[in-house]
């Protein structure tokens, strides 16, 4: 179990600080607003869907991985983006809260599975 949480930490701080880094590092200044548009948008809350549903199959011990994916997209995008920005901690607690709400049904649906 320990193994797939690493990993699946690893795959968040790619997604959250990976992707901020390389959209202000690569992305032209003229395509910057897509991508940022397509990451806040598109990208941050299907992982976090994805996050929250796996999270849900063993909820004891994977609880705290929606939490630390919001903490590493505030964390990126401040050090990315605009340090201090508080439209960020906005994103980062819808995430979280998408994150919780697909948790808490992921392991509903597997604990009716199991009964």
């Amino acid at each position: 179990m320990k193994t797939k949480l690493i990993g699946w930490l690893a795959g968040s701080a790619a997604v959250m600080l990976l992707l901020p880094w390389a959209a202000v590092t690569f992305v032209q200044s003229d395509a910057g607003m897509a991508v940022t548009l397509l990451l806040f948008f598109a990208i941050n809350p299907a992982f976090s869907i994805v996050t929250g549903i796996f999270a849900g199959k063993s909820m004891k011990e994977m609880w705290c991985l929606p939490v630390i994916a919001a903490a590493l997209f505030l964390l990126g995008t401040w050090a990315f983006f605009d340090p201090g920005e508080g439209a960020f901690v906005i994103y980062a607690v819808v995430y979280l809260v998408i994150g919780v709400a697909s948790m808490l049904v992921s392991s509903w649906l597997c604990a009716g599975k199991r009964r």
